[in-house]
């Protein structure tokens, strides 16, 4: 017996091959056959096919759920679409709470990948604004290393990349080269940093050098001059080749900053917040400073550490203001609130790597060291000091020889250093 309305065939096709698209006639469609529609729990089944004869007595036809008339597809709860909020026995679905251990554990794996990223990113862009441009292996005759690491750091007077408006602010002038304005040696070990001044018109004697251009080798002639001729001579390669040969201690890293640099680092973090004991002015470098604790910008920056002629020992009062600003500097620039706010370090090294000058085997890695070495001094882990003085003679200042020994040696065995400077 066949068991479907008349018009329709078994296999769920109307008569007629109209495969579901509704009928024709004047009568509606007749329901499916919905075998997996079960009673509600004490409602007897009906005897007619599977069908409720008495719609709406108590037997649940799927209607709510879209099992009804015509084609499944068109269901609200089956096919497609949302599921019914309870099933057939009556009782609500269970939900789920979230998961919220797993999503921390995610959403912390994500921020490790991005700040990874970002580090990893941000460390080959920097490395790659390095100037490598200084190379240690033209340097002939040189010291036997010694224990920990030594960087001669440079702050030239180069207007590079400066227009006329930005040298008349700071007070740069306009003369061609380069010629270094400051030069100090700083000492990274394990009895802590030492950073010592070298002032500009210490008497040296100019060592033989092999030409950094025409690799022609020159050789000594015992002429005596001031420390900063030799830079303004042949680059940084004779002045390191001099440093070693009238010290005894092998530089390991040379680094050199101009001004433009040196005061953009300053702007780009904010300024830096310095106490000055006494006030002094100087018209050449444009320092104009009242007593007391204040926080200089770029330009200020630059004046604090090119003034001379406000002193009454010019060259080396200057070398004390100059230790303690970049000691400032380091001590305020290395810290987390930089360091880690892009909005700080992107301008920061932008404006320091532009105008940076580096040896050729430097790294990110030892540059950040001497940053941090440089800040260590301030910390009170180090000491300062400017190189030994004995006198003067023709206007240059004369190194202490036998203190001079005694520095160097301790710096090379990495001993805490007690030799004192003036």
């Amino acid at each position: 017996m066949n068991d479907w309305p008349d018009q329709w065939n078994g296999d769920g096709r109307e008569r007629g091959d109209r495969h579901g698209r509704g009928s024709a006639g004047a009568q509606p469609e007749g329901a499916r056959a919905m075998p997996h529609v079960r009673p509600r729990p004490g409602v007897p089944p009906q005897q007619s096919g599977g069908y409720d004869e008495g719609y709406g007595q108590g037997y649940d036809s799927g209607y709510n759920t879209g099992q009804v008339y015509g084609s499944p597809a068109g269901g609200g709860g089956h096919a497609g679409g949302p599921p019914p909020p309870f099933p057939p026995g009556g009782a609500p679905v269970p939900r789920h709470a979230p998961d919220w251990r797993r999503r921390i554990k995610i959403g912390a794996l994500v921020l490790v990948v991005v700040v990874l990223g970002v580090s990893i990113s941000t460390y080959f862009w920097a490395d790659s604004k390095l100037r490598r441009d200084v190379d240690l292996a033209k340097v002939i005759e040189r010291p036997k290393a010694g224990d920990g690491t030594n960087y001669l750091i440079v702050g030239s007077d180069s207007r590079e990349g400066m227009s006329a408006e930005e040298k008349k602010a700071l007070h740069t002038g306009s003369a061609e080269g380069k010629r270094t304005d400051s030069m100090m040696i700083l000492h990274d070990g394990s009895s802590g940093p030492t950073l010592v001044s070298l002032p500009r018109d210490s008497n040296v004697t100019i060592p033989s050098f092999r030409g950094s251009e025409s690799g022609k080798l020159f050789p000594s002639t015992g002429r005596q001059t001031k420390l900063n001729a030799a830079y303004a001579e042949d680059g940084p390669e004779l002045l390191v080749r001099t440093v070693e040969f009238n010290t005894g201690l092998r530089i390991d890293h040379y680094v050199e900053i101009g001004f433009a640099g040196f005061a953009g680092i300053v702007d780009a973090i904010g300024g830096v917040e310095i106490d000055i004991p006494k006030a002094f002015k100087d018209k050449k470098s444009g320092a104009d400073f009242q007593a007391g604790k204040q926080t200089l910008d770029g330009e200020q920056s630059l004046a604090f550490v090119r003034t001379r002629y406000a002193f009454a020992r010019s060259d080396l009062d200057r070398t004390k203001n100059q230790q303690k600003f970049l000691a400032a500097l380091a001590s305020q620039t290395a810290t987390p609130g930089t360091i880690l706010n892009p909005f700080k370090l992107y301008p920061t090294l932008g404006s320091g790597l532009d105008t940076l000058i580096v040896d050729k085997d430097m790294s990110l890695w030892s540059l950040s060291q001497m940053f941090f070495a440089m800040k260590g001094v301030t910390g009170g882990e180090g000491t300062s000091m400017n190189m030994p003085i004995s006198g003067s003679v023709g206007g240059n200042l004369v190194w202490d020889k036998a203190k001079v020994k005694e520095l160097v040696g301790q710096l090379n065995n990495d001993e805490k250093v007690t030799v004192s400077g003036d």
